[in-house]
């Protein structure tokens, strides 16, 4: 995983609610044998129409072409439990996530991949949405160390996130490099276990 330290870029909202998987990363986007290619699904019945930028959706406005927050709306990321949608999200340059609620799976898969979710009450992503409508104030910097979102023309916002979950999004390790971190007590357990068991 790239480590997450200080990030400062433009902000797009994304209000709709319960954007599922599949607006995310279309199926057809799923036939691939590796993860080449997906910044183009990542949304694309959306970006395009016919092949051509759609100039009524967001990330195609200017302001918003090199978004890499997005503000979504409520239980963003439900629907199927394909990897897919945030692989393609990190290859399109977004690097957190900041709305209310975020489905279950689809939020482990962002945490086990390296793509920051933030969880805050409804009147302040609302307020925050309402902030980065407008291209001129859209920039943000998300300080993980410091739990905080800061908008460029004014204003901090702090947020919650569960230590462990900080410490990888810090460090860049996913499951298996934290539990390498652990090797050399793991190893020395092994040894000790079968001494005390030989019958093993």
């Amino acid at each position: 995983m790239t480590p997450f330290h200080r990030v400062t870029g433009a902000a797009a909202p994304m209000m709709t609610p319960n954007i599922d998987t599949d607006v995310i990363m279309p199926k057809m986007f799923l036939k691939g044998v590796d993860r080449s290619g997906l910044g183009e699904g990542a949304f694309n019945l959306l970006r395009f129409v016919k092949g051509k930028p759609n100039p009524d959706f967001v990330l195609n406005r200017d302001g918003y072409r090199d978004a890499c927050f997005l503000v979504v709306g409520p239980n963003f990321g439900c629907g199927s439990s394909r990897e897919h949608a945030v692989w393609g999200l990190q290859q399109l340059g977004i690097r957190a996530l900041i709305g209310t609620t975020f489905a279950g799976i689809f939020g482990d898969n962002c945490a086990n991949n390296g793509l920051l979710t933030i969880s805050l009450d409804a009147a302040t992503v609302g307020t925050l949405a309402d902030v980065v409508a407008d291209p001129a104030s859209n920039r943000l910097t998300i300080e993980l160390e410091a739990q905080t979102i800061r908008i460029e023309g004014g204003g901090t916002i702090a947020f919650a996130i569960e230590p462990a979950r900080k410490e990888a999004f810090l460090t860049g390790r996913d499951a298996i490099s934290s539990t390498l971190v652990f090797a050399d007590d793991i190893r020395a357990f092994e040894a000790r276990h079968r001494a005390e068991n030989p019958w093993f």
